[in-house]
């Protein structure tokens, strides 16, 4: 059994080196295409190839080079003895550089940042209270948790197949983390309001913004990706809201100073849910981090054209890096004198269950 298991580890490992897909992504298309292995074995090898993603660095400190996945497959059940002589971040398996700047912002925390940055994220999900309560989701899923800080979320200790639940079927819930949901509530809108979420992805936190609304007002998506609008699409009809529209492109100007919330959930370094996507840690590159914050800025300066004077614009990223948080903050405020709401939101893994999240409200 471990022959074949390790076939199809050292198989997935050296084939997703050359991947441009997300680890769960491709993990989910290899299975699908590799009926051969049941679900006891998948539940290991993702387990296992998980781990090695976030360990690799370490690994890769105690085999000769040139590494391979070979040997780090050899090495694997060992890695974590006699560790202590190496320096900090290769005792926690960041890349060097990373590790730095997580130092610089967090200089008391680092360790545990990292430490919690290489553990499993808890599952959680976010009641539809356009359908139901959370205390009935609790009735139903008595191993729930409520979170300690969202008022709309419950955690789970296990991990659960909620695609194939009724609950989930009928639009009840969304698997979201905590964080993220606490993001959204930062858009405060009320009945009537009309809200714009510009990079709006599968639509998540517009589906968290939805029963603030109450049905009245308007919900507006946006996104590059026409593959994440379909999503939202499907999503926003299975959580029963109706109030929203999604934006055509060519049409976008119509809009410019019409909204009173607009939401910049913007794209980033990823850097507060490594957690969920290890595989990330070894691709981000100081070169990629300047790039994401010159999109960061043209990305804002568009969404900005939307707002109408007095309107709230909410900057979001699920990065623990300040030169993508803050220091962008600041940067707004002096090109565009915007007046901040304080304080900011930030939250670390390293200090709960949740993802690390930032968010900024900035009136106009």
């Amino acid at each position: 059994m471990y022959s074949f298991r390790h076939h199809h580890l050292l198989k997935i490992l050296t084939s997703f080196e050359t991947s441009r897909m997300p680890l769960d992504a491709y993990l989910a298309r290899y299975f699908r295409e590799t009926k051969a292995v049941g679900s006891k074995d998948r539940k290991v090898i993702c387990e296992t190839l998980y781990t090695m993603m976030r360990w690799k660095g370490l690994i890769d400190a105690q085999i000769e080079k040139p590494a391979s996945w070979e040997k780090r497959l050899a090495a694997y059940p060992t890695f974590r003895e006699n560790i202590a002589h190496f320096p900090l971040h290769v005792q926690v398996s960041f890349p060097k550089f990373l590790y730095s700047l997580f130092a610089n912002a967090y200089p008391e925390q680092v360790q545990a940042l990292c430490q919690a940055l290489n553990t499993a994220a808890p599952t959680t999900i976010r009641v539809n209270l356009l359908k139901t309560q959370r205390q009935t989701l609790i009735d139903t899923f008595p191993q729930a948790v409520p979170t300690t800080h969202a008022d709309t979320g419950l955690t789970f200790p296990k991990k659960i197949n909620f695609f194939a639940s009724p609950e989930f079927k009928k639009g009840f819930f969304e698997i979201q983390d905590e964080a993220s949901q606490l993001v959204a509530t930062h858009v405060r809108a009320k009945p009537g309001d009309h809200v714009l979420d510009y990079c709006a992805g599968a639509g998540g936190k517009t589906l968290a913004i939805a029963p603030g609304l109450e049905g009245a007002g308007q919900l507006y998506l946006y996104d590059i990706r026409p593959h994440a609008l379909a999503e939202a699409k499907k999503r926003l009809k299975r959580a029963g809201v109706q109030n929203a529209q999604i934006l055509d492109g060519d049409k976008l100007k119509k809009y410019h100073n019409k909204m009173d919330w607009v939401l910049v959930d913007a794209p980033c370094s990823g850097t507060g849910t490594l957690r969920r996507n290890p595989d990330m840690k070894w691709k981000i590159t100081p070169d990629m981090i300047d790039q994401l914050i010159h999109t960061q800025r043209e990305i804002f300066d568009k969404a900005l054209q939307f707002l109408k004077p007095g309107g709230t614009i909410v900057y979001a990223t699920c990065s623990i890096l300040p030169c993508e948080n803050q220091d962008q903050v600041a940067y707004f405020q002096k090109i565009y004198d915007l007046k901040a709401q304080a304080p900011a939101f930030q939250s670390l893994p390293a200090l709960g269950e949740m993802d690390g999240f930032f968010s900024q409200n900035l009136i106009h």
